[in-house]
């Protein structure tokens, strides 16, 4: 059954009968179920629904894509880039970046069909499918950016990918780093003393990919807004880099296509329980007949250009293929 009306699912939540839409975070802090995407760049999509119920996603047709994809940026030019990131290390401007291209093709198919053929074929802890005027997304996020359980909030940033579980120093040093980033943005909103790292370094198996992953906990201050919240935790320092300042201008400056949905969040808000994906692993569309998909990697001093490169490719390639039908 295709759905035509703004929808939102994720983990067996599915949202229908929307009734209201809003680009402003401060309406997270009124009552009621809030499907919420923050893009890289900022920009709120914030829709209310009515209607929430344990259901799953219903199945729609996928039919494969058969056109080819273009990149944002040439492996040589990706190449090139990371250079120019490990220049603006050497001279002390940053310590680590994530650098993203964007991939796109030609397509006018509703996205709720490659929702559930992700879901079979690439089952993720969040996966999440989102409808809404001129935004559509299907997600196979792995990737945890906040967890909120009334003042306990959790994160749980995805530094190191690997096919085997085989992680060198340079992805052990860009998880610490990105931990480190962290604690710092909860400390900003946790009470004194609460932040904590009960899990550093672990592995985690999830399809054709090995991550390395840790948690972040904490305590929120007493009366905190979510506007407060997001303000200090937004972008994620997983997918922008350290500090995060310097390293979104490194973004902004070296990338020039806009990241969208691709690297913000993705999920939902009531009250005070959340749970907020990180937009990777994320096709989308803004009903201009262009599908959309993203890859990226953290670059540190100790990156080596084509491996970086092959890391793009390695994320990208199972997704694609699922896009396109053929299962790698």
């Amino acid at each position: 059954m295709e759905l035509s009306q703004p929808t939102f699912w994720m983990a067996g939540r599915l949202a229908t009968d929307c009734v209201e839409i809003s680009t402003d975070p401060t309406c997270l802090d009124r009552p009621g179920f809030w499907a919420v995407v923050n893009t890289f760049e900022g920009q709120w999509f914030c829709a209310r629904f009515a209607s929430v119920v344990d259901a799953p996603l219903p199945v729609a047709q996928w039919q494969g894509i058969d056109a080819s994809w273009s990149s944002s940026q040439t492996q040589s030019e990706y190449r090139s880039n990371v250079e120019k990131i490990k220049e603006k290390i050497a001279a002390g401007d940053i310590y680590q970046v994530n650098l993203c291209r964007v991939l796109s093709t030609k397509s006018k198919q509703p996205l709720q069909g490659l929702a559930n053929r992700l879901q079979q074929d690439n089952p993720a802890p969040f996966a999440s499918y989102l409808r809404l005027p001129n935004l559509e997304i299907a997600s196979a996020s792995p990737e945890l950016f906040l967890k909120r359980d009334g003042a306990i909030i959790k994160s749980t940033p995805i530094k190191g990918t690997s096919k085997t579980d085989n992680f060198g120093e340079k992805d052990r040093a860009e998880n610490v780093m990105i931990v480190d980033l962290m604690r710092n943005d909860f400390g900003s909103i946790c009470e004194s003393g609460s932040v904590d790292v009960p899990r550093l370094l672990a592995s985690e198996a999830h399809p054709g990919l090995i991550h390395l992953v840790s948690d972040v906990v904490g305590r929120l201050r007493e009366n905190i807004k979510w506007s407060e919240i997001v303000k200090a935790l937004l972008p994620a320092g997983s997918i922008s880099g350290a500090p995060k300042s310097s390293a979104l201008k490194s973004i902004a400056e070296i990338e020039k296509v806009a990241r969208g949905p691709y690297c913000g969040v993705i999920g939902w808000v009531q009250g005070e329980q959340a749970v907020l994906s990180v937009g990777i692993r994320i096709f989308w569309s803004h009903g201009d007949g262009q599908l959309n998909f993203g890859t990226g990697a953290g670059i540190t001093w100790a990156s080596q250009p084509q491996g970086e490169w092959e890391e793009t490719e390695l994320k990208a390639k199972r997704l694609i293929s699922i896009a396109s039908g053929v299962l790698v």
